[in-house]
C-alpha cells in the first residue's frame, strides 16, 4: 500500500467509526456507542508508619540514593484450580531482570519477605474507615488481610497485603448518585525508576505505605461524569486533611467499555484532568477494535483456517536488503519477515488520534519481547521506512496476494520467538475484538499497552495476619466528627457567595476549614475569604515555588494582623506575595517593602483637584466615569489597606461633580 493509500485510509476508517474530537463530542455521540466506565481511586494516608511494617512513611530518597539492591524474576505457578494466571505468563515470558534498591531509612526485611507483617497500622486503620464512613459505606465486623497477586514485579513479594474496609456505598454528583462498590486498604507499590529492554528497576522508599482505594461501580456514561465523580473522590478523602498531597499520592485507574467492547484499564492515572480525553479515546478505541472484526469477518476470514508465515531475511539476500534492513543486520539483530493474508486496510486502520492498529502490535513487542520501539515496520505506513519497491520485492518473496498485509520485525536473535508470537497472538485477537488489558496514558490523552489483565481470582487470605473485630464504639468514634459531605459543601459556597470558578480549588486544597476558621475568629465575611484564597493566593501559589516554611497558618495569621491594625482587608492582595516568598519575615516588615504608609481618607484624596486638571489638561474626554477611573488609578496604591475602595471611588465623584460645578 503506497503512502498516500494509507493515510487516506487512516481518514476513511476514522470517518468509518465515526470518532468525534473530545471538545466537539455530545452525550449522543457516547450513547451511540456505548460508553461506560467505572473508577480505582487509589489515595495514600498521611501516617507516620507503612501499613505493615514500622519503616517511616513518606521519605522518599533520589533515585541513585539507595544503600543495596535485590534482584528478582517473576515465575508463574499453578493456582489451586490448576490454572496460569494470564498475566503471569505474559511477565514470565518478558525474562525481565526486576532489580529493587533500597534505602536502610524507609526499607527493613519486611519489603523482602524475609518477616513476617506486623499488625496493621492503627492509624492508617482509623483514617481508612473514617473515609469509609464519609462514603456512605457499610462498614464491615471484621477485617481480614488478604493477599492480591501483584505480578508486574511492582511488590517484591508477588503479592499485595488489603483488607476491604465498607461496602456499598455512593457518592452524589450533580445529576446522578454513583455507586460504590468497595473501600479497601493496602499496602503501596514501589516506584518505577525505568524499563528499558530486559532490565526494570525499582525503588522500595513508597512500597508499603498505607493506601485506600475507593472502587465505584461502572455507572459514568461520559467521560464529564467519570472526571466528576474522581473529583468528588479526591475532595471527600482530602476533606479529612489525613491524606498525602502532591505527585503520586493520589492515582486513578480507569476502566472503560463500549457497546460490545470489553474492560479495558487506564492504569494509574496521575492527573484527574487527564481522564476525560483519555477515557473518550479509550472507548473509540474499543469501538475501532470492533470495526476491525466486522471487517475480517466480511471478508469470510475463519479463525481456525487463517495462519500468518514467516521467513527470516538475512546477508545471503542481498536483493531484499534495503538500507535500513542492512543497518539492522550490521547490528546483529535478527530480522523477519511476515506475511498477514488478507489483513491489507487494517495495520494502517485507525484506533486513537495518531495511532494506528499497527502501532498495538509495536507497543505489544516492546512490553512482552522486551524489543525496543523502534522494532518494526509494515506495508502501510503513513510514514514509510522502506521503499515502495523494496518492500514490493519483499512481498513477492513472500508469494503474498494482493490483499495480505506485511511487517518486517527486527530484534535480538534471542527475543525473536517472542516476538513472532506476541504478533501472531495479537493477531488472532482482532477476530475476536477488544482484549482485556491494562493500559498506561500518554499525555497526548492516548494509550499504549502495558500488560494483560489480571484474572479475576488473584486473592486469597493472608494467614500471617489475624482477624481484627471492629466494634460499635470504635465506629460510633470515628463518625462523630465527620467533615461535611461534599456535595453540601458545594451548597454551602453558593449559599455563602463564593464565585464557583474557585470551588474546585478549595476544595482540592481542603480549605474550607481555613475559611470558617478565619471568618469565626476575625469576623470577616466568607465571600471575601474564599475569593481571595480562591483567586489571588491560587494565582501566587501557581507562580512561585513553595517555601518550605510556609504554611496556610500564615494566611490565617496574616488576616488577624490585618483586623488587629484595623487595616482595609485589600492589603492582603499586596502582602500575601511577599509571605509566600519570605514566610518568617515579621508582618511590619513587609508593609515596609511594599511601601505601605497609613494614610487618612483626607490625605489621599487631598491631591485629586490637581489631577482632575491635569487630567482634563492632557485629554479631550469629558466622561465622568473616564476621569473617575483615572483618579483611581493614580491614588488606589495609597488606598490599598486604608480605605474602602467604595468609599474612596465615591469620593472622587463627589470632588469631580464639585470641581465641574465651580468652572459652570
Amino acid at each position: 500500500m503506497k503512502q498516500s493509500e494509507a493515510l487516506r485510509n487512516y481518514e476513511l476508517t476514522r470517518k468509518a467509526i465515526g470518532y468525534v474530537d473530545r471538545q466537539k463530542a455530545k452525550p449522543k455521540d457516547y450513547k451511540r456507542i456505548g460508553f461506560k466506565s467505572g473508577l480505582e481511586v487509589h489515595q495514600q494516608l498521611k501516617t507516620t508508619s507503612k501499613l505493615f511494617c514500622r519503616c517511616p512513611a513518606g521519605v522518599y530518597h533520589s533515585d541513585d540514593d539507595y544503600d543495596a539492591e535485590v534482584i528478582r524474576h517473576m515465575r508463574p505457578t499453578l493456582s489451586e484450580l490448576g490454572e496460569y494466571d494470564g498475566t503471569a505468563l505474559m511477565e514470565f515470558k518478558t525474562r525481565k531482570n526486576i532489580t529493587y534498591r533500597l534505602n536502610n531509612e524507609s526499607a527493613c526485611t519486611y519489603e523482602v519477605d524475609d518477616t513476617p507483617p506486623f499488625r496493621i497500622d492503627p492509624e492508617a486503620l482509623e483514617i481508612a474507615l473514617e473515609i469509609s464512613l464519609l462514603s456512605k459505606l457499610n462498614i464491615v465486623g471484621e477485617v481480614h488481610i488478604t493477599r492480591k497477586q501483584y505480578l508486574d514485579g511492582s511488590i517484591p513479594t508477588g503479592f499485595q497485603r488489603t483488607a476491604i474496609l465498607g461496602v456499598e456505598g455512593e457518592i452524589q454528583l450533580k445529576h446522578k448518585n454513583v455507586r460504590l462498590i468497595q473501600l479497601s486498604i493496602e499496602e503501596d507499590s514501589c516506584r518505577e525508576i525505568s524499563d528499558t529492554g530486559h532490565e526494570r528497576v525499582y525503588k522500595t522508599d513508597r512500597l508499603g505505605m498505607p493506601l485506600i482505594e475507593t472502587v465505584t461501580h461502572p455507572d459514568m456514561t461520559t467521560p464529564d461524569e467519570l472526571a466528576e465523580a474522581a473529583e468528588y473522590i479526591r475532595f471527600l478523602n482530602r476533606s479529612t486533611n489525613k491524606v498525602r498531597t502532591g505527585m503520586g499520592a493520589g492515582r486513578e485507574d480507569v476502566n472503560v467499555s463500549c457497546a460490545g467492547g470489553s474492560r479495558v484499564e487506564i492504569k494509574g492515572v496521575a492527573h484527574n484532568k487527564w481522564i476525560p480525553e483519555l477515557s473518550h479515546n479509550e472507548a473509540f478505541r474499543q469501538w475501532s477494535l470492533l470495526n476491525i472484526r466486522k471487517l475480517i469477518k466480511d471478508r469470510g476470514l475463519q479463525l481456525s483456517k487463517w495462519k500468518m508465515k514467516h521467513k527470516e531475511i538475512d546477508f545471503s539476500m542481498p536483493e531484499l536488503l534495503a538500507p535500513t534492513l542492512r543497518e539492522k543486520l550490521d547490528q546483529s539483530l535478527k530480522v523477519v519477515a511476515i506475511n498477514i493474508p488478507k489483513f491489507q486496510g487494517i495495520l494502517s486502520h485507525f484506533l486513537q488520534p495518531g495511532h494506528v492498529f499497527a502501532d498495538e502490535i509495536s507497543h505489544r513487542l516492546k512490553v512482552i519481547a522486551c524489543i525496543e520501539r523502534p522494532n518494526m515496520t509494515h506495508s502501510e505506513e503513513m510514514d514509510p521506512v522502506l521503499k515502495g519497491n523494496e518492500f514490493e520485492a519483499i512481498s513477492k518473496w513472500l508469494k503474498a496476494n494482493k490483499k495480505d498485509a506485511q511487517i518486517i520485525l527486527w530484534g535480538p536473535s534471542d527475543d525473536i520467538p517472542t516476538a513472532i508470537e506476541t504478533i501472531d497472538e495479537r493477531l488472532r485477537m482482532a477476530f475476536e475484538g477488544v482484549p482485556e488489558e491494562t493500559r498506561k496514558s500518554l499525555p497526548d490523552g492516548t494509550t499504549i499497552f502495558e500488560r494483560v489483565l489480571p484474572g479475576s481470582d488473584r486473592m486469597y487470605p493472608d494467614t500471617d495476619s489475624a482477624p481484627i473485630p471492629l466494634t460499635v464504639e470504635l465506629i460510633d468514634r470515628l463518625g462523630e466528627n465527620l467533615p461535611m459531605d461534599i456535595a453540601d459543601r458545594y451548597a454551602q459556597m453558593k449559599g455563602w457567595g463564593i464565585p464557583e470558578d474557585t470551588w474546585k480549588y478549595l476544595l482540592s486544597k481542603n480549605m474550607i476549614p481555613l475559611i470558617e476558621r478565619i471568618c469565626e475568629d476575625f469576623g470577616y465575611t466568607h465571600k471575601f475569604v474564599g475569593s481571595f484564597l480562591g483567586h489571588t493566593f491560587k494565582n501566587i501559589e501557581g507562580k512561585n515555588e513553595t517555601h518550605k516554611n510556609f504554611s496556610y497558618q500564615k494566611i490565617y495569621e496574616l488576616l488577624r494582623y490585618i483586623k488587629e491594625k484595623d487595616m482595609v482587608p485589600g492589603i492582603a492582595k499586596f502582602m500575601m506575595p511577599v509571605i509566600y516568598e519570605f514566610p518568617d519575615m515579621q508582618f511590619s516588615s513587609v508593609l515596609t517593602s511594599i511601601h505601605f504608609r497609613r494614610r487618612t481618607l483626607a490625605e489621599i484624596i487631598a491631591p485629586v483637584e490637581f489631577l482632575y486638571e491635569k487630567f482634563k489638561d492632557n485629554t479631550d474626554i469629558s466622561d465622568i466615569d473616564a476621569a473617575k477611573n483615572w483618579l483611581m488609578g493614580q491614588v488606589h496604591r495609597q488606598a490599598v489597606g486604608n480605605v474602602k475602595l467604595a468609599d474612596l471611588s465615591q469620593q472622587i465623584q463627589q470632588k469631580i461633580k464639585q470641581e465641574n460645578e465651580s468652572h459652570e
